[in-house]
């Protein structure tokens, strides 16, 4: 597979985007003339040291006789937190880590979101290079800059903008993901289409279930379309004062519902994506913005690929609506107290609703509730 380069246009903070195969055990070749000194420090998990990448990654940078550093946390949610924020800063200000050096982040969202944050508050400010192995990093979590934390009050409610250098998306390691996280992160994919690019949500639904059978032209394609996207959102937008708050199309509904999990098994995030898209097409019916038929062809789509899409595939007890929506005052697009929705008028054409009737919202997510409960 040929590597195909993007760029995120940022000034002198631009970077490129890599996506092909093999990325990792050829990482050196496209690190090297971002060292300052011959070293590298690596934050990464378990699940990734477990299926070979960080050992791949060794073996590529020590054959540059460059020194390797590395950091293996805990796999999942619960490590975007305090406590690993901590560990991660104070072990790279052990290794003496310098605002030149280069801090990897090997791995998901989680691993990607803790390093970066780490690396933008380390010495005010170090550079990092993300190599995301799990499909929701490549096509989201890994582009942009948005790096963070999740506190008791909510997801990523800790947090700072620092781009990277550099992003590898190696398409290879998407072979070792288990079937729910790949859906996880397929449910990041399906965002795009329906936020801005009808056209992308079309070839979705005619070559969904190969891409998610692991075609790798196909998930190239799909990895390149996403962060095309986000690359020209992000460039346009990248504190998020205007469009880029259309990247949280789903989320106000899908961090809500994270949170009334307490970021468990019971939900992952992708999974939350996808339940919160059809909430905010539902929403988006109701409130006489989009058609039903729209709302319907969206749940379609999940649901031919087997995926977590309504409340009532959320395992266990789920709070109230009203809680739920307290909950969601907490999400960072609330001004002035008024809770912020993405919704859409239509198939790829999403937009912020400064004051929704939360009637609406309620009674469409005791709905929700009751045919869980029933």
């Amino acid at each position: 597979m040929e590597t195909e380069s993007l760029k995120v246009e940022l000034g002198d903070r631009s970077y490129r985007i890599l996506i092909g195969s093999e990325l990792i055990t050829n990482a050196m070749d496209h690190l090297r003339p971002l060292l300052n000194r011959e070293r590298v420090a690596v934050v990464t998990d378990a699940n990734v040291e477990r299926h070979g990448f960080l050992a791949m990654l060794r073996d590529c940078v020590e054959r540059e006789n460059v020194e390797f550093n590395a950091k293996v946390l805990p796999p999942g949610e619960t490590a975007k937190s305090w406590d690993c924020l901590r560990e991660v800063a104070e072990w790279l200000l052990s290794l003496k880590t310098e605002r030149k050096d280069i801090v990897l982040a090997l791995g998901g969202g989680v691993v990607g979101d803790l390093a970066g944050f780490a690396a933008g508050i380390l010495r005010r400010g170090v550079r990092h290079v993300q190599i995301p192995t799990t499909l929701m990093a490549q096509v989201d979590s890994s582009v942009g800059g948005k790096t963070g934390i999740n506190t008791s009050y909510g997801k990523n409610l800790i947090g700072a903008f620092h781009q990277p250098s550099l992003v590898l998306c190696d398409i290879s390691a998407l072979d070792t993901l288990p079937e729910r996280e790949f859906l996880s992160g397929y449910g990041e994919v399906v965002k795009y289409g329906l936020l801005g690019n009808a056209e992308f949500f079309r070839w979705l639904e005619i070559n969904g279930q190969s891409l998610c059978k692991g075609d790798r032209a196909l998930l190239a394609a799909a990895v390149r379309n996403s962060c095309e996207m986000k690359a020209e959102i992000v460039a346009a937008d990248e504190t998020e004062l205007g469009r880029r708050a259309l990247l949280n199309l789903g989320h106000t509904f899908c961090h809500a519902l994270e949170a009334a999990t307490e970021y468990s098994e019971r939900l992952r995030h992708g999974e939350g994506v996808a339940v919160g898209c059809c909430l905010a097409f539902e929403a988006s019916h109701r409130f006489g913005y989009c058609s039903p038929a729209a709302a319907a062809r969206v749940r379609a789509h999940f649901s031919k690929l087997g995926m977590v899409h309504r409340i009532s595939d959320i395992p266990g007890e789920l709070p109230s609506a009203d809680a739920l929506i307290e909950l969601m005052r907490q999400d960072k697009k609330v001004r002035g107290g008024n809770i912020r929705f993405v919704l859409a008028d239509g198939i790829g054409q999403a937009f912020v609703c400064q004051n929704a009737d939360l009637d609406v919202i309620r009674l469409m997510l005791e709905d929700e509730l009751a045919e869980k409960a029933n």
